[in-house]
């Protein structure tokens, strides 16, 4: 999180959607809440091209080990405090967070809550004035380029003769595995400058956006690098200093944010996908298909009748959704399977556009990342009673629930 001004010792921040996926479908989660776990996993969406603007030509640092030591050397340098005011009568309240540059023309990426009042109730603004500072304490001011509320992804600019800029090389959150070390820096609780280390301890996390309810995101990477207020917005890097994802949140069973060992990183891949649009068109655009839907797993399945081993159960569909209109089916009978409540008696997704559908993050995979409003989407489903068809959609455009 952002660290706020006169709260350095403030909780973690609550998600907010209470796990739900409006719109597109539920993932996995990460307490037990009544969530689900995906048994199968697919892999991540492939990352955007990003424009050559927005590209840093740094190459990986040399070596086979993991040296945290040569990382900081490297990589400091890249990485800025990021100051928002949003009073402008007062130089007093101010939140800050980290950023990193990532291109000599002065793109700097950060978290969209550092740099925008998202998930504080009322309309999303964007701060007021915005400052990066560098390792050396030099201060230069920056603009907003955009934010993308849905990944939690922010990206600014500063003039790139305003001060000398060390671009970091982005890497691919594909390709990380649990168990390979990670480093991440930033300026937690305003702390600047500082190198926390640790490992992977888990990918493909779906986890709550803070930023806009309902909606979660998929393939966060978890890690037990300490991370805390002020560190969102700063990267995680891997062993060859690439950043792998942006840290974002961190979590505690008792809401007092003292736990350590749960952190939470957007994945890059998903930040390319985001900076891609902000620099072509000023915002991110995703695609709509008005369903939830849950994991099914050979277990519920058995328990449930289907003739399907995995897929993605839809449990809801929404009156008037490009699935409503459709024709698809959500849950018509309520029933209690193996400890938990479930809506059942829809329809159940196994391939989009051919392709594999396992569990619900793979809907959001899809969807969010490899289909654009107004595509149309070919989904293989099967009915509960046994029928295997496929069904055209023809997406909307997603958009921000009421309040």
């Amino acid at each position: 999180m952002r660290l706020p001004a006169l709260a350095v010792a403030t909780v973690v921040a609550a998600a907010l959607g209470g796990g739900a996926a409006l719109g597109i479908g539920k993932g996995a989660g990460w307490l037990d809440q009544g969530t689900k776990t995906v048994v199968v996993r697919a892999q991540a969406a492939q990352p955007a091209a990003l424009p050559a603007s927005a590209a840093s030509t740094v190459s990986p640092l040399p070596g086979k080990g993991f040296d945290p030591q040569q990382i900081f050397a490297g990589r400091s340098p890249g990485v800025v405090t990021v100051f928002a005011y949003f009073d402008p009568s007062s130089v007093t309240q101010v939140s800050q967070g980290s950023g990193f540059v990532i291109s000599p023309k002065g793109y700097i990426l950060t978290n969209s809550h550092v740099i925008t009042n998202a998930g504080e109730g009322s309309r999303v603004q964007a701060a007021e004035h915005l400052f990066v500072e560098f390792a050396d304490g030099d201060r230069v001011a920056a603009t907003v380029v955009g934010w993308d509320l849905y990944d939690d992804v922010g990206l600014l600019r500063v003039d790139p003769s305003a001060h000398r800029l060390s671009p970091v090389p982005l890497g691919e959150s594909g390709s990380v595995v649990v168990g390979e070390p990670v480093a991440a820096i930033g300026s937690p609780l305003g702390n600047e400058n500082t190198l926390t280390v640790g490992v992977v301890s888990a990918i493909h996390r779906s986890i709550d956006a803070i930023t806009v309810k309902l909606y979660n995101i998929v393939d966060a990477i978890q890690t037990d690098a300490p991370i805390t207020h002020g560190n969102s917005g700063g990267p995680l890097f891997d062993a060859r200093g690439r950043v792998i994802g942006i840290n974002a949140q961190i979590r505690s069973a008792n809401g007092t944010g003292n736990d350590s060992g749960i952190g939470f990183a957007i994945p890059i891949d998903a930040a390319k996908h985001s900076v891609a649009q902000l620099i072509a068109k000023g915002e991110v655009t995703y695609a709509y298909v008005g369903i939830e839907t849950e994991n099914l797993t050979p277990s519920l399945a058995r328990a449930l009748g289907y003739q399907v081993d995995h897929g993605a159960l839809i449990v809801t569909v929404r009156g008037g959704s490009p699935a409503d209109k459709a024709g698809l089916r959500g849950g018509t009978r309520e029933a209690n399977v193996l400890g938990r409540r479930i809506d059942a008696g829809g329809d159940v997704i196994v391939a989009i556009d051919g392709k594999p559908v396992n569990g619900a993050d793979d809907v959001v995979r899809f969807v969010s990342y490899s289909l654009r409003p107004k595509d149309v989407a070919v989904l293989t489903i099967v009915t509960p009673g046994g029928q295997r068809k496929k069904v055209a959609v023809t997406l909307a455009e997603r958009r921000l629930p009421a309040g």
